[in-house]
């Protein structure tokens, strides 16, 4: 096969290899041709229901000449600010019929760059509303949601898809590797579709694996490593930037301990934080777990949709 055109095509065995979020879904933008992440299920592929039994397509194809994808275009929405994440008066409410339910409350929140924070509170309080407009992934009803100084708040969805392609990093409680690529081709992955030059991606790809102690674990998959190695290949994935942007990053971490014993979660979490940090990105973590909340420089509680301290 030509360097041209890369091909990855398996079939999801459980709910676990969902593709959701960290592989976005470029269908319908100016960047499909140029890279592509998607499950059979667009629905599925957002993280709602199961993509088991999914066939996944990943293909990059460049015609000759072509240029690398573009980044989200600088404008009239670009303001300069030490705060990474700026929330202004976000509220999010959903419709069940003739049903107003709100899911955040009038909520303001500014992260400096280079922070580690955690969000914490009890089921339904909105915690995952949150992380999900932080990430692009939804938009708020009323407010603007400012990230890296662009307010992304009326963005239209091939931008949205390019601030989380080069901006946003998941990391999740089940992990959300694909079984059938090696750790090293988990990491390699994002940088793929990103149009990264094999060459670059190989010098990123090994310093990453090497910060997580994985360098001779790089050929082995998923299922050949424990639950803490697993976690690692994807906190390395989640800072699998194109040059330039790392800087920028943002990591959310939804319950990264939630499905790792006592002692292995303390060590995924200090390898979390100091990885993130040391790479220049900003992490947020939704969890409740005190002792996780005991290693961030702040942490905010939320109760019925707002922040309450």
């Amino acid at each position: 096969m030509s360097n041209n055109e890369i091909k990855v095509l398996f079939t999801a065995s459980t709910p676990a290899q969902s593709c959701a979020h960290h592989l976005e879904d470029c269908t319908g933008t100016r960047e499909a041709q140029d890279a592509c992440a998607i499950c059979s299920s667009k629905a599925d592929s957002r993280g709602g229901d199961s993509c088991a039994g999914r066939t996944f397509f990943i293909s990059r194809r460049r015609s000759v000449g072509a240029t690398s994808p573009q980044r989200p275009a600088v404008g009239r929405n670009q303001m300069s600010s030490e705060n990474v994440i700026d929330l202004d008066s976000v509220s999010k409410i959903y419709r069940m019929g003739e049903i107003k339910v709100p899911a955040l409350r009038g909520v303001s929140l500014r992260v400096k760059r280079g922070a580690a924070i955690g969000i914490m509170g009890p089921s339904g309080s909105g915690k995952t509303t949150l992380l999900n407009l932080i990430g692009a992934l939804d938009r708020p009803t009323d407010g603007r949601v400012t990230i890296d100084g662009v307010d992304i708040t009326h963005m239209s969805e091939s931008e949205l898809t390019l601030v989380r392609r080069n901006k946003i990093s998941f990391v999740f409680q089940f992990f959300n590797l694909l079984p059938v690529l090696t750790a090293y081709e988990n990491v390699e992955l994002p940088l793929l579709i990103s149009g990264v030059p094999e060459v670059e991606r190989k010098e990123k790809v090994d310093h990453l694996l090497g910060l997580v102690g994985l360098t001779e674990r790089a050929d082995h998959r998923p299922d050949e490593l424990s639950g803490g190695e697993q976690q690692r290949v994807a906190i390395a994935r989640a800072l699998a930037k194109p040059k330039g942007t790392t800087s920028s990053v943002i990591v959310l971490a939804d319950e990264p301990t939630g499905d790792l014993d006592t002692l292995t979660g303390s060590d995924v979490m200090k390898v979390l934080i100091d990885l993130t940090k040391g790479e220049g990105g900003t992490l947020i973590v939704v969890t409740h777990d005190p002792d996780v909340g005991k290693q961030m420089d702040k942490v905010y509680n939320m109760r019925d949709g707002r922040i309450v301290d």
